[in-house]
């Protein structure tokens, strides 16, 4: 790939012949135009001036000079696309160098000029892109911290207030003081989880996904088995559907085990009235896909796209009894993104569900 180089030994050849002939045109219409020119005065004192340059210098000087700045005319001439790729080049790099990403360098060539303008545009593509990154996880991490200061200084607020009032012992007797307490162990635990659910979105960023082989079937059963057990205080049932009694799949189980756990920890919040949560696991040729499906109030549509944003609340006025952190939801999508596996909400006035589809081995690299 040294097509440049070849372009510049071509255009010196070319330049050099379209020279000499040009010269050798000369040459023969000076003699075409007529012996009796050549008898003017000042045209014989040209040739006795050339005579003498000749006898002085050993070579025709006249001749010689023409000829350079005839060479280097054409040679100018026939660079001039070159020239201009080469300012068009100057100008991309200068626009770049001031953070003037969006203009690209037009490339006309196939030569290194124009590989060079491919590549700049390439990397004022790639600099545009990474800037964008940049600012919108700043943007992130600024939305973050708004929002975890919110939602901690909500629950602790409240501690506080309470632990206060026991402190400066402003209580009628032990049965309000009880109270009290029970008011802050309840918020405590409530800021205990909602750190728990930060540590653990935080965290998804950086570990691994281990995949190893499970039997999703297994998994989806003892968790049915687990809430089933924690749900019957409240009389809510987890009915588990399998549709074959074996789905191996390529995953990481404990962070399977987390997903799950939270989809089944929010139908049982919100499907509390109707008395049952379904369960559902199937497979096809390539995937399995789970469906946790509760018949509670159906979520407003205009929230269901934004359910998976971190601290998202489709019911702004929902109480601590009645909505989590706003971190489950965020966990989830970022466990079933890691595993290529995509999540879907389905909600109407008759159930709302949420299906994953997750791959049975994991994509080829």
């Amino acid at each position: 790939m040294r097509k440049l180089q070849w372009k510049i030994v071509m255009l010196f050849f070319v330049s050099g012949a379209l020279t000499l002939f040009i010269l050798f045109i000369a040459q023969q219409i000076m003699r075409l135009i007529g012996r009796e020119y050549w008898k003017e005065p000042w045209v014989d004192s040209l040739f006795r001036a050339e005579r003498l340059l000749v006898s002085f210098f050993g070579f025709p000087i006249i001749p010689t000079i023409v000829g350079i700045v005839l060479f280097i005319c054409i040679v100018l001439l026939l660079s001039q696309g070159s020239i201009r790729q080469i300012n068009l080049l100057m100008e991309g790099t200068r626009r770049l160098a001031k953070g003037e990403l969006d203009q690209e360098i037009l490339v006309k060539t196939n030569d290194e000029l124009g590989q060079m303008a491919v590549q700049i545009n390439q990397m004022a593509k790639q600099l545009k892109l990474s800037l964008a990154e940049e600012r919108m996880a700043v943007q992130s991490k600024n939305e973050l911290i708004s929002n975890v200061s919110h939602d901690l200084r909500t629950p602790l607020t409240s501690i506080i207030g309470y632990l206060r009032l026991v402190h400066e012992d402003q209580y009628k007797d032990e049965v309000e003081l009880r109270y009290y307490t029970d008011i802050a162990y309840d918020k405590s635990l409530r800021l205990g989880g909602l750190v728990n659910d930060l540590f653990e979105f935080t965290r998804l960023g950086y570990s691994p996904i281990n995949r190893v082989e499970i039997n999703l079937v297994e998994l989806l059963a003892q968790l049915a088995v687990d809430f089933s057990l924690t749900g019957q205080h409240e009389g809510i049932e987890v009915v588990f559907t399998p549709a074959t009694e074996k789905i191996m799949i390529s995953s990481d189980g404990d962070k399977l085990m987390r997903t799950f756990e939270n989809l089944l920890s929010n139908a049982l919040r919100h499907g509390r009235e109707a008395g049952r949560v379904d369960l559902n696991v199937s497979r096809d040729a390539k995937q399995a896909k789970v469906q946790v499906i509760n018949y509670g109030p159906p979520i407003p549509q205009q929230a269901i796209p934004h359910l998976f944003e971190r601290f998202y609340r489709a019911d702004e006025s929902r109480t601590d009894q009645t909505g989590g952190s706003g971190l489950g939801l965020a966990i989830v999508k970022a466990i079933v993104d890691a595993h290529h596996g995509t999540i879907q909400v389905f909600s109407t006035t008759e159930r709302t569900m949420f299906e994953v589809c997750l791959p049975l081995q994991p994509p080829e690299n």
